[in-house]
């Protein structure tokens, strides 16, 4: 079985000249959960963005869905099949109402207005905030907000998931909430998370990301 997503020899200098990635390899294949760790600003983040070709001048190989991805193009086809939550909610609700956030995606894939708000509602609802359709997201607290940037991913039926840092500024009771949606979901991801209650609910295998370097370690 191919993995799902594979990186190969994935190096990486920021513009500053520091290192960011040294040859790190990763794959994950259907039905795998990894967790990534590490110290604030080692580079986690822009890992998971390498993954996604958002990232220029990184050398090596990225796979997604058997493919090998070396153009905008590559890339941006494989996107549509891999939800990312970025570790600011703000990045993803940028549109004046959560209902046009949640829509966004599918009318970029497509869809028709009526089709695109029927499938934007019905995962609000299913996350149980369908009462916020109509909201703006800077009003939103951070609970509500995590849910309403879940939505506008899970809306695209993602295949593979990427979460960075999903249960920053979650209460107790969001956090428990958010673990449970996830579980159900039961996808295939990479987290990134420095929250060892959520890694060990929601991953089987961790990595440590160190100097460039990832390497694998025990849950």
């Amino acid at each position: 079985m191919k993995p799902l997503l594979e990186l190969k020899q994935l190096t990486y200098k920021r513009p500053n000249g520091k290192l960011c990635a040294q040859g790190v390899n990763l794959a994950l294949s259907a039905g795998q959960k990894v967790a990534i760790t590490g110290s604030n600003g080692c580079g986690k983040s822009t890992l998971l963005m390498m993954m996604l070709g958002l990232i220029d001048g990184v050398d090596g190989e990225v796979r997604l869905f058997g493919q090998r991805c070396d153009s905008e193009a590559a890339f941006a086809h494989a996107r549509t099949r891999i939800g990312m939550l970025f570790q600011d909610p703000d990045d993803q609700l940028f549109c004046p109402t959560i209902l046009e956030d949640v829509c966004f995606g599918p009318l970029n894939q497509g869809y028709s207005n009526q089709e695109a708000n029927k499938m934007a509602l019905q995962t609000l609802d299913e996350l149980g905030i369908g009462h916020l359709a109509q909201s703006v997201g800077y009003h939103l607290s951070g609970g509500e907000k995590r849910l309403a940037s879940l939505a506008t991913i899970l809306v695209m039926k993602p295949e593979v998931l990427l979460l960075d840092e999903p249960t920053n500024d979650l209460d107790e009771e969001n956090c428990q909430l958010f673990i449970d949606i996830i579980q159900r979901l039961d996808l295939p991801m990479v987290l990134v998370s420095h929250d060892e209650q959520l890694r060990r609910a929601l991953t089987t295998r961790e990595y440590h990301f160190k100097d460039g370097k990832l390497s694998l370690t025990t849950i």
